[in-house]
C-alpha cells in the first residue's frame, strides 16, 4: 500500500434478513451470524446496530435485561466474524416507522425533547444499555439514535432544547462508556432546511465525531438524474460541508448512511452509482469511514413499508448478493490493495455561515445556486468548502 494513503471504514447498517427489525421480539442467534458471514464475505470491517427503544424499555421503571442480553449476543457475533460494532440507542426511527414506548404517547403525550420525565426515563435507558454494550471490546461506537430529527414535529423542540437533549444525553453516553466513541446522528434536513430545530453545529460541536447521511431522493437526484455530477457527488458534498461548518479543522466525518434508493437509481445503474460515488468521496481527507444502507433487503412478505425501503439491501433476504454490495466489494478490493491517495483540492467559498445564519440553509441545498457551482467545480477535482 502506498504510504501517503488513508484508508476509512467501510461497513454497514445491519437490517436483519430474517423478519427485519421485528426479529428482536424473536431473536435468532443463528440468523444473525448468517447476516455478518455475508458482511464480512465482502470486506467490511464494522456493522451498526439498532435495538429498538420500546422493545427494551415498554414502561419507563422497566428494562428488559433479556432485551440486552440479545443485543450482547448480536455483538458477539460481530466479533466472530472480524466486525466492530457501533451501537444506536434511540430508535426511535427506522426505515419509515416511528418506534416510541407507550410512556410517552397517549395520555403520557409530550416532547421527547422537553419534557424533563420523559428525559429522565431516557437517561436510565442510555446509561443501562452504553454500559452494557461497553463491555464488549469489538464496540467502537456509541450513537444517541437513528436520525432523531425525524422525531420532530410530532415531538416539538427548538435549536434550545434539541441541542440541550443531546449534549445530557451524550454526557451520560461518555460516564458510562469512556472509551467508545458518542456520537448524535441527524438527517439532512439539519443542513438544508431554513427552519428546522436541529442545526449545523449540532453535527460537527456534538459528539466525538461528525456524522452525515446522504440521501439523493432529498432532491439532488432531480438536478441530473441517476449518474449526474451532482447525485454522485453528494456525498462527498455533504462530508465537505461538516468539515467546512466544524471549528475543529481534524474533527472527522463519518458517512453514516448512504444507498441505492429506488426509483432515483434504477437496479441496472446501482452497481456504477455505488462504485463512483464510493470513489468520489474516498479521497477526502475528513472521511473517517463509509457505511452503506443498508445490509439486507426487507422481505416483501412484511406490508406497508414505502416501495424503496424494500430493496436497499447489499444482499436480499436469500443472501445472495446485490449489485451495489459486488461494487462495493470491488472498490474496498481496490482500496486495500492501492491505498487512497491524496488529490490536490481547491476551495469554494459558501455564500452563509451555517453556523451563524441557520436560517440561510437552502443557500446550500441541492439545486440552489452554490450547491450547482460547487458541482461544476469538482468535475475538475476535489473541492474544499469554506465558510465566509
Amino acid at each position: 500500500m502506498p504510504s501517503d494513503s488513508v484508508l476509512p471504514r467501510f461497513g454497514a447498517n445491519h437490517v436483519p434478513s430474517a423478519g427485519w427489525f421485528y426479529s428482536w421480539l424473536d431473536y435468532d442467534g443463528d440468523a444473525v451470524r448468517r447476516d455478518f458471514a455475508d458482511l464480512a464475505g465482502i470486506g467490511l470491517d464494522h456493522v451498526r446496530l439498532f435495538p429498538v427503544w420500546p422493545w427494551i424499555q415498554p414502561n419507563r421503571a422497566i428494562i428488559r435485561e433479556r432485551a440486552i442480553e440479545d443485543l450482547l449476543d448480536t455483538i458477539d457475533a460481530a466479533a466472530e466474524h472480524g466486525l466492530t460494532v457501533a451501537v444506536d440507542l434511540i430508535q426511535g426511527h427506522l426505515s419509515s416507522f416511528d418506534f416510541l414506548p407507550s410512556w410517552v404517547l397517549t395520555w403520557h403525550k409530550a416532547s421527547l425533547f422537553d419534557d424533563s420525565t420523559i428525559r429522565d426515563g431516557l437517561s436510565a435507558y442510555v446509561d443501562t444499555v452504553a454500559r452494557a454494550v461497553a463491555t464488549r471490546p469489538n464496540v467502537f461506537a456509541i450513537t444517541l439514535g437513528n436520525e432523531v430529527n425525524n422525531l420532530w414535529p410530532d415531538s416539538p423542540t427548538n435549536f434550545e432544547s434539541s441541542t440541550g437533549w443531546a449534549q445530557d444525553l451524550l454526557t451520560t453516553v461518555k460516564k458510562a462508556a469512556p472509551d467508545v466513541l458518542a456520537l448524535h446522528s441527524l438527517f439532512d434536513d439539519a443542513w438544508y432546511q431554513a427552519d428546522h430545530p436541529f442545526h449545523p453545529v449540532d453535527v460537527v460541536d456534538l459528539g466525538d465525531l461528525s456524522t452525515v447521511h446522504s440521501w439523493v431522493f432529498n432532491g439532488v437526484s432531480r438536478v441530473d438524474g441517476p449518474l449526474g455530477p451532482a447525485t454522485l457527488s453528494h456525498a462527498d458534498y455533504l462530508v465537505e460541508l461538516a468539515a467546512a461548518t466544524s471549528l475543529d479543522p481534524a474533527r472527522p466525518v463519518w458517512l453514516q448512511e448512504i444507498g441505492v434508493p429506488g426509483p432515483d437509481i434504477p437496479v441496472e445503474l446501482q452497481a456504477e452509482f455505488t462504485r463512483r460515488t464510493v470513489e468520489t468521496v474516498l479521497p477526502n481527507p475528513a472521511l473517517w469511514g463509509v457505511t452503506w444502507w443498508s445490509s439486507h433487503d426487507i422481505d416483501r412478505r412484511l406490508l406497508d413499508f414505502p416501495d424503496r425501503e424494500y430493496d436497499l439491501g447489499l444482499f436480499t433476504v436469500d443472501h445472495q448478493r446485490r449489485p451495489a454490495a459486488q461494487a462495493l466489494a470491488d472498490v474496498i478490493a481496490d482500496a486495500r490493495a492501492n491505498g487512497v491517495r491524496a488529490q490536490t483540492a481547491t476551495t469554494l467559498t459558501a455564500p452563509v455561515n451555517l453556523r451563524t445564519e441557520p436560517h440561510r440553509r437552502p443557500e446550500v441545498a441541492p439545486g440552489s445556486e452554490f450547491h450547482r457551482q460547487w458541482v461544476a467545480a469538482r468535475a475538475d477535482g476535489p473541492v474544499r468548502i469554506v465558510l465566509p
